[in-house]
């Protein structure tokens, strides 16, 4: 998988509104995805070129990444994954998913963000404390838009 490919997928993303990419060719995986929890990469040295993932990397590989990461490396924000209509309560007449000041546990669904009829759930990345609330329920979110912040 060459440079330029690579480069014009992520161009592809960005100027769309997917969430995530995914493009096989010649036993090479590369997977674009927008909003990930995984902590921000190292800056690559100035010799190196953008370089596509062999599929040998599993989920839990990159669990164990964020879990032994350090507590600097742990996001206090959490960004919206998409563009839509969110939603803090299950139903209008249930509580909220999640209160400030809540502990909450990776997998936990926070929230859900309605995009063209689709309920999309937006859960806890890593174990926290809800410190801020940072959007309000019925209002429309961008993708990256911050929704929570933590303590």
């Amino acid at each position: 998988m060459d440079q330029q490919l690579i480069k014009s997928l992520i161009d592809a993303m960005a100027s769309s509104d997917l969430s995530e990419l995914e493009f096989s060719q010649d036993g090479w995986t590369l997977r674009l995805a927008r909003g990930t929890a995984l902590p921000a990469p190292t800056p690559a040295p100035a010799h190196s070129a953008v370089a596509a993932v062999r599929p040998t990397a599993d989920a839990t590989t990159v669990a164990e990444a964020v879990v032994a990461a350090p507590l600097d490396a742990v996001p206090r924000t959490l960004a919206a994954p998409l563009y839509g209509v969110l939603h803090l309560r299950p139903s209008p007449d249930e509580p909220p998913f999640v209160q400030l000041g809540q502990p909450v546990r990776a997998g936990q669904t926070l929230c859900v963000i309605e995009a063209m009829k689709v309920f999309n759930e937006v859960q806890a990345t890593h174990d926290a404390v809800v410190q801020a609330v940072l959007a309000a329920s019925g209002q429309e979110v961008d993708a990256g838009q911050p929704l929570f912040r933590f303590a």
